[in-house]
């Protein structure tokens, strides 16, 4: 299994531990057929069934990311504003469709029952189980939660992609480096999965189901982050001149040449032209451009992605923080810079678009865009604005417009093969090489040359 991993540059304790990690696994137990028999009348009860052998595995999962949609300091999809749905006040039972837990419909969800917590979503090897879209979490009512329960086992790639692939309403809309493409990726699209033959948990998995990553919500208080560096050693390549980059350049922006490789993904959400009766062609991807619900889009494939000096922060609107709507708003900013020496030239995706904001007192309006009175049932937008508002103890003047609104989404997946990264003339020396804006970095020119002092 060691040989097999073909990783031969990585740190050999964590090689080891993979290995045998590996070896464990196999042998896990997945058919759960002699320990459970049902029925069960409400998902709950599995929750209860499931927790009578994994006592304690309740009190650990309570504190997780995962459950809270909360970070260490109190920020996360709980109260983020971002470029696609908005906000999650007063559209609970769409959004927690993806939370894993059962029956989050509004505010006075109780996070604090431990047979809240759905264990189907993430372990269920049946490939049956799934949600109700607007169910605020609980599962569609066709699901056969005996079958589904007696087949748990370890999570697998197919079982983190229903919500993490489809984040924002569909595939490719949220994430550029998370499609169905990555269930079972080719070794050209993502090394570590296409060719080593790696798992989303291989890499993500922590202690007590603590989930590693960079979440907006660790991304707001700095912690929880994984690295490239974690197993690969800080002199990974032959050269020198290559390896001397590591300091002040990620992983990824030389082996993620490109992301949205197989699949489009979306880099434009244009809220203000939403409830028209229009009939438009779907773009050359195949994807709609238009949709009365929620207006204009524009999709891309194959994207050069942003760089930013990044060293594992950032700062994020907040719901209330005044605008100026003579300019586009970043619903986040990354900390670092040129001068941080914790910060490294990172890739993003930047998604755009138009959002509602209150013309009057100058900030960002959280719609009700689901269920009764919300937009897409009234099309009304002054109705959405009034609603969502007061559910978020915030004043609405009556008056309303649209902002341009920018969001970077971190790029780590899609790996490609070492002889695909990036060439040291896709950003140095030559006059066409374009991929980095060296004066926005903070240098001069090209730093290679003589011109590319700092500023």
């Amino acid at each position: 299994i060691y040989n097999s991993l073909k990783l031969n540059d990585m740190k050999t304790p964590v090689t080891l531990l993979t290995a045998l990690a590996f070896c464990l696994t196999a042998f896990a137990q997945e058919d759960h057929s002699e320990f459970i028999e049902g029925p069960f009348s409400s998902p709950q009860e599995v929750t209860e069934t499931c927790l009578l052998c994994h006592d304690g595995i309740d009190k650990d999962l309570m504190k997780t990311r995962h459950w809270t949609w909360l970070g260490d300091n109190n920020f996360g999809k709980q109260n983020l504003i971002n470029s696609y749905c908005v906000s999650l006040p007063g559209n609970w039972p769409r959004c927690t469709s993806c939370h894993i837990g059962f029956g989050w419909q509004d505010e006075t969800f109780d996070f604090t029952d431990p047979n809240n917590i759905d264990c189907l979503i993430c372990h269920d090897r049946s490939g049956s189980y799934k949600k109700n879209p607007t169910g605020g979490g609980m599962p569609d009512p066709a699901v056969d939660l005996v079958k589904v329960a007696q087949s748990v086992g370890r999570t697998t790639n197919k079982s983190c992609s229903v919500c993490h692939f489809n984040g924002g309403g569909g595939p490719g809309v949220k994430h550029g480096d998370l499609t169905a493409s990555m269930n079972n990726p080719s070794p050209a699209l993502d090394y570590h999965m296409g060719e080593l033959g790696f798992s989303c948990s291989d890499c993500h998995a922590g202690e007590k189901h603590q989930i590693l990553g960079a979440s907006h919500g660790s991304m707001s208080d700095g912690s929880n982050h994984m690295s490239c560096l974690d197993c690969h050693t800080d002199t990974p390549h032959e050269r020198k001149i290559v390896n001397d980059h590591v300091s002040s350049v990620a992983c990824e922006t030389c082996h993620i040449p490109l992301f949205a490789r197989e699949e489009p993904t979306m880099i434009w959400w244009d809220w203000s032209t939403a409830g028209q009766d229009l009939e438009r062609e779907p773009d050359e991807f195949g994807k709609p451009v238009y949709a009365k619900k929620k207006g204009d889009f524009l999709w891309a494939k194959n994207v050069i992605p942003e760089y930013r000096w990044y060293n594992g922060k950032a700062d994020y609107y907040r719901a209330g923080d005044k605008i100026n709507p003579e300019q586009a708003l970043d619903l986040n900013k990354l900390s670092g810079s040129i001068y941080d020496a914790d910060a490294k030239i990172t890739p993003f995706k930047l998604m755009g678009g138009k959002q509602i904001y209150d013309v009057e007192n100058r900030y960002l309006i959280t719609p009700k865009v689901f269920g009764e009175g919300g937009y897409w049932s009234d099309f009304d937008w002054d109705k959405a604005a009034e609603l969502g508002m007061a559910i978020s103890g915030l004043n609405y003047s009556g008056n309303y417009g649209f902002v341009e609104t920018r969001m970077l989404w971190p790029i780590n997946h899609m790996v490609a093969p070492a002889e695909k990264s990036l060439k040291c003339t896709a950003c140095h020396t030559r006059k066409d090489a374009k991929r980095l804006d060296w004066q926005k970095l903070g240098y001069e020119g090209d730093p290679m040359t003589i011109g590319g002092r700092l500023k």
